[in-house]
């Protein structure tokens, strides 16, 4: 056959493969398994057709296209429903604030640790990838220049050229500005958040549309790689699923540990006693908010007042998680600069820490965050968000841990608002 045939013969074939895909869903066949066995596939679909992976590819191309379309709608209600959840009440008010400032912290940290673990093991080196579309990576402005592009100027314009971090600045403030409303006169604006709330339950949705073609995406992706190269330029894959692990293992025992034993004096054996089942659930789900009401089952055993245990749970599920919104996005970032051979210079990896920290705000707890996330970062990065999808194979694996890190890092964060607030109580 010639070229032409053997491009439409591996589009026949990969299609093939999506309804095999199809009818797994239909059997109800986890989510994981089906990504996994996508990866078979692709795998499968590459080998047969070595060098002919036009068409299928276009279906992995689409998917990155449609993830990055959905990031800024995402951020606007979720951002601002976020934030105008911490309700009124003055007593509410110092709660918030501190579980936003102890959520945001875990994920400074695990930020922090991924970059100097992954920076230092040169993650991703020696990956033969080459994007789809020729790729230019952006250069890096001065630090007044960058510290000034922070700052709105015209959303559209933020819209259009993928700066995510002027538009989160402008959602914060209008959410500020709505508390401050409300505070006076809740009536007012009560028409406008019922339709941020119903926004971003619809955003919610669309998130869980999309990720649903996760599989399809990842066995189209797969294939093209394969198919202009060989298995063993995937094995790299493996040291980033350990990697994850490991940083997760130290994010949720060391790090929250030692917070909890010097920030909050409270015992972190007793503590991971009490909080192991909701992070058993968390593992097993990949669902933060699934795992809410185990999570404040659990802190109200922790002796945490049951008002802060079930606001700090809640918030956690939606803003910081250092899993999904520290470790993944910053590791992918380093693994994508060593892929495509980016000079990095230490300011940008700083960058990458700001970005990390402002994309955890207002997240959603359910299968599919850590590529949202991701793909926001990668977008104000500069960096090409077919890597992400590249890397959807172990990501599934991946985000076991990376929910249980998440869930266990906002019941951290709640027990240490409870110990600061006197609303803890003492095991003796």
């Amino acid at each position: 056959m010639n070229d032409a045939a053997y491009e439409w013969a591996s589009l026949a074939v990969g299609l093939l493969f999506f309804g095999g895909l199809f009818f797994l869903k239909k059997k109800h066949v986890h989510f994981g398994v089906r990504t996994l066995i996508a990866t078979a596939l692709g795998v499968v679909l590459g080998l047969l057709f070595p060098g002919h992976y036009t068409y299928i590819a276009a279906f992995g191309t689409v998917f990155s296209r449609v993830i990055t379309a959905i990031v800024v709608p995402l951020l606007f209600f979720s951002i601002i429903s976020s934030v105008t959840n911490l309700g009124t009440s003055i007593r509410l008010k110092a709660v918030g604030l501190k579980t936003v400032l102890f959520l945001l912290l875990n994920t400074l940290i695990a930020a922090i640790i991924t970059l100097a673990a992954s920076v230092a093991l040169h993650i991703g080196a020696g990956f033969n990838y080459e994007p789809a579309t020729e790729y230019a990576a952006k250069k890096v402005p001065s630090i007044i220049d960058t510290l000034v592009s922070l700052f709105p100027q015209n959303i559209a314009n933020h819209w259009a050229s993928g700066q995510v971090i002027p538009i989160v600045v402008f959602l914060l403030l209008v959410a500020v500005a709505y508390n401050k409303v409300a505070a006076k006169d809740a009536e007012k604006v009560e028409a406008f958040k019922k339709f941020i709330d119903a926004g971003n339950a619809v955003m919610g949705k669309v998130v869980s549309i999309v990720i649903g073609y996760t599989p399809y995406a990842v066995l189209s992706l797969i294939a093209r790689q394969v198919s202009r190269s060989s298995v063993a330029d995937l094995l790299p894959l493996l040291s980033v699923l350990v990697l994850v692990y490991v940083l997760c293992a130290v994010q949720l025992f060391l790090v929250e540990g030692t917070l909890l034993k010097i920030v909050g004096k409270v015992s972190p054996i007793q503590f991971f006693k009490n909080l192991w089942p909701a992070a058993v659930v968390a593992f097993t789900s990949q669902s933060s908010v699934g795992t809410i009401p185990v999570t404040v089952a659990q802190l109200k055993k922790q002796g945490v007042n049951e008002d802060i245990a079930t606001f700090g749970a809640s918030l956690g599920a939606n803003l910081g998680m250092p899993g999904c919104a520290g470790v993944w996005p910053v590791l992918l970032a380093v693994f994508a600069i060593n892929v495509l051979n980016i000079p990095y210079s230490p300011v940008q990896y700083l960058f990458l820490i700001v970005l990390s920290v402002v994309v955890s705000i207002g997240t959603v707890g359910v299968p599919g965050t850590a590529t949202i996330v991701t793909t926001a970062l990668f977008t104000a990065a500069g960096l090409p968000v077919e890597v992400i999808v590249l890397l959807s194979p172990i990501s599934s694996i991946a985000d076991m841990a990376r929910t249980a890190t998440n869930v266990i890092g906002a019941a951290t964060a709640t027990t240490l608002v409870a110990a600061s607030e006197g609303q803890l109580k003492s095991d003796d």
